[in-house]
């Protein structure tokens, strides 16, 4: 038997989610039964980081960027 849960999260987080399930290609709901599942199972005391979504971790690291035919003319003469 299922049971309905409401849950009140801010919109930034709520934000994370949406993003986290359509990149897993599953529903919300789906995806938070799962991260719940995933959290019961972990020994206590051990916290998961704070979800950040990957994209922005990704673009705080201030890596170098380029124009795409840029990056990949440039690959493309680093196999010659």
């Amino acid at each position: 038997m299922s049971h309905h849960l409401q849950v009140l999260i801010p919109e930034e987080l709520e934000a994370l989610i949406r993003k986290a399930a359509q990149r897993t290609r599953v529903s919300k709901g789906e995806w938070v039964r799962r991260a719940i599942e995933a959290a019961l199972r972990r020994p206590s005391g051990h916290e998961p980081p704070p979800l950040q979504d990957p994209l922005t971790r990704m673009a705080s690291l201030g890596a170098p960027t380029a124009d795409i035919q840029e990056m990949l003319s440039e690959l493309e003469a680093g196999r010659s």
